[in-house]
């Protein structure tokens, strides 16, 4: 019976982290240097979850977190690299959204959510996107959700 509720009290603990860990908030706490680098204005945006060009790389992760996909895109310019912030669908209907649910957990192996990763007609799309060149975002795409 003990062994039970220990085991309650513990997977309670990690969600609430794990949902800790999600906010703005949460990471500005987290890593208040950063955040103080930021003049006034980046720092309500941040605060509010929200980003603009010009934004560095440390001022995308305190707003949004980390991302679910890195890659790098070359053209005229150079090599830029592209953060994806994933969804994760079915017919339509969310299954799920971000870092903390796609297959990682929070040592960098094993699956957070596994019964989702194998699930039939599962589709993955790129919630927004964040091109950086020269550490900065020179582009971001969302998508459109009329």
């Amino acid at each position: 019976m003990k062994t039970n509720r220990l085991i309650t009290i513990l997977g309670a603990a990690a969600i609430l982290l794990a949902a800790a860990c999600s906010t703005p908030a949460a990471r500005i706490k987290a890593n208040p240097e950063a955040f103080a680098r930021l003049n006034r204005d980046q720092q309500l945006l941040v605060q509010a979850g929200q980003v603009v060009l010009g934004f560095s790389e440390e001022a995308v992760r305190l707003a949004l977190g980390d991302p679910d996909r890195v890659t790098t895109r070359t053209d005229e310019r150079g090599e830029s690299m592209v953060w994806h912030f994933l969804s994760y669908e079915v017919e339509g209907r969310a299954l799920f959204t971000g870092y903390y649910h796609s297959g990682r957990n929070w040592w960098g192996w094993g699956a957070a959510y596994p019964y989702y990763l194998d699930y039939p007609a599962r589709t993955v799309r790129d919630r927004f996107r964040m091109e950086f060149l020269g550490g900065k975002v020179v582009a971001i795409t969302r998508e459109d959700t009329r």
